[in-house]
């Protein structure tokens, strides 16, 4: 039986990849992308297993109307990706205060619109998942991209969170972590005027190897939207799904690199418990 997704961002990378291959196996896709017209070729081979929406999801009334409007043409939904993101290219100090904003209102309010608006139609469904297309980003970090990791660790704990929230009304949620993959956003990320200072940091260095074509893409983007759509099928739903050599081994060693600097921090922690609190030592271990 045919499945049934709600895409955001489907005008390129992940979003676009995902729409082609589902309709290419004949699922149904509701394709929302800022501008419409860029799906006019699909829309021309699939009739209506493809409906499509005009979405910017800073945009609170346009996430509602277009989730409504996807679950009304629709029927069932069976999957929710959200995908859609914004990314700016810059230290700290350099990006500015509407550039920040844009980037926080579209990865992380945006994906936060999308579902809430789709809870209440899952839930009464009885069924669904969610997938949440975060990064490497969500776990890691890397310099040049602090508010796009303000954005991507923000909504892995929301949908950390929900996910625990949601089990009991047979909704799966799924944190996507795909690595450096080229799909062209690293290329339409905004960057911002550069700050002599930052030149000879951590900072420039990054700047250096991403403009001068040094900076690895090691992900394959058809292979990423593949294993998502495998994980679907499969049934299973697990909390994060890490895809891409550099997302395996820069989170694992920044998991390892933070766990090892909470342990330090053991004794100084439950110094300042209060005296006679319930939990003890023993317990705590």
């Amino acid at each position: 039986m045919p499945t049934t997704w709600f895409i955001t961002g489907t005008s390129s990378g992940f979003g676009r990849l995902l729409t082609e291959r589902l309709l290419a196996r004949g699922d149904r896709v509701a394709a929302t992308l800022r501008r419409p017209e860029a799906l006019d070729g699909l829309r021309a081979g699939h009739g209506d297993r493809l409906w499509v929406a005009r979405l910017d999801v800073t945009d609170a009334e346009q996430v509602r109307r277009a989730v409504d409007g996807a679950f009304a043409a629709l029927g069932t939904i069976d999957v929710v990706v959200n995908n859609a993101g914004y990314g700016v290219f810059a230290a700290v100090e350099e990006a500015g205060d509407e550039q920040i904003r844009r980037v926080i209102d579209t990865n992380l309010l945006g994906s936060i619109r999308v579902i809430r608006a789709a809870l209440p139609h899952l839930r009464a469904q009885g069924h669904g998942r969610i997938l949440q297309v975060s990064s490497a980003g969500g776990q890691t970090t890397y310099p040049n991209f602090s508010s796009y990791h303000a954005s991507k660790w923000g909504i892995e704990g929301f949908c950390e969170t929900v996910a625990r929230e949601i089990a009991p009304f047979g909704i799966g949620l799924t944190i996507v972590e795909p690595g450096a993959t080229p799909t062209g956003f690293a290329d339409a990320a905004v960057t911002a005027p550069v700050m002599p200072e930052y030149e000879h940091t951590p900072a420039g260095e990054v700047r250096r190897a991403v403009t001068g074509g040094a900076f690895d893409f090691p992900n394959d983007a058809r292979k990423i939207a593949a294993a998502m759509i495998d994980l679907v099928d499969s049934g299973a739903a697990p909390l994060r799904l890490p895809l891409g050599r550099d997302t395996y081994d820069d989170v694992r060693a920044s998991l390892a690199a933070r766990l090892a600097e909470h342990d330090a921090h053991r004794e100084v922690a439950l110094s300042v418990v209060r005296d006679g609190a319930q939990g003890g030592d023993a317990e705590r271990r």
